[in-house]
C-alpha cells in the first residue's frame, strides 16, 4: 500500500473516532483510536519490510526474498529509512547468488541514509568485499577501515580481519600472543 494512503486512511480513522466520541460512544471511538494507532504503527514500520527481517531471524532466505518482492516501487511504498534498509536487505539476499550484482544495493542503502552505525559498518563491510572481488584493494582498505571506525561495539571484528587477510596475507588473524620463552638449563 503506498505510504501516503496509509497516513491519510490513519488521518479518516483518527476524524472517525472523534465523531463517534462527540456522539457519546466511548467504546467506538477508543477502537478507532486504536486502529489509528496501528495504522500509523505500519507507516513507520512497514508489514513486507517486518515480514522479512522475521523469515531472516529464522535464516530462512527464500522466505525473507518472497516478502520483500512484494514492495514494487520502494520509493511510493517506504519512507526514507525503510527504504534504505530495503535496499540493504536486498543486497544481503542478492549476495549469496551474484556477489557483484548486490553491490549496487549496498551503495544505495549507504545513500539513502541507514540509521544505525553497525548497519551502516555492515554495508561498508559488504562492500568491501564486493572490492576485493573486483580486485580494487584500495577501495576494500578504505571502506574497511571506515567500518571499524563505525563498529564501536566490535561486532564485525572477526570479518574485518579477515578481509584484511584476503587482501594482505601478512595480516595476522587471530589476537597477538608473545612469543615462547625457552627455559634455560642451569
Amino acid at each position: 500500500m503506498h505510504k501516503n494512503i496509509k497516513l491519510a486512511l490513519a488521518i479518516i480513522v483518527f476524524g472517525l473516532s472523534i465523531w463517534q466520541f462527540t456522539k457519546s460512544h466511548i467504546g467506538n471511538g477508543i477502537m478507532l483510536i486504536l486502529l489509528t494507532l496501528i495504522i500509523l504503527f505500519f507507516y513507520v514500520r512497514n508489514e513486507y519490510l517486518l515480514m522479512a527481517f522475521l523469515r531472516l531471524r529464522k535464516e530462512d532466505m527464500e522466505g525473507a526474498e518472497k516478502w520483500l518482492n512484494k514492495i514494487k516501487n520502494p520509493k511510493k511504498q517506504l519512507i526514507k529509512p525503510q527504504e534504505a534498509y530495503y535496499y540493504l536487505l536486498k543486497g544481503t539476499l542478492l549476495q549469496r547468488t551474484n556477489l557483484l550484482g548486490s553491490e549496487n544495493f549496498f551503495r544505495k542503502a549507504l545513500t539513502t541514509g541507514l540509521m544505525m552505525d553497525h548497519d551502516k559498518a555492515m554495508a561498508k563491510l559488504n562492500l568491501a568485499g564486493v572490492a576485493i572481488a573486483k580486485r580494487r584493494n584500495r577501495e576494500a582498505i578504505n571502506l574497511l577501515r571506515e567500518a571499524k571506525e563505525l563498529d564501536k561495539k566490535k561486532m564485525f571484528a572477526d570479518q574485518i580481519k579477515e578481509l584484511q587477510h584476503r587482501i594482505d596475507p601478512t595480516v595476522r588473524r587471530g589476537p597477538k600472543q608473545p612469543p615462547k620463552r625457552k627455559k634455560r638449563r642451569k
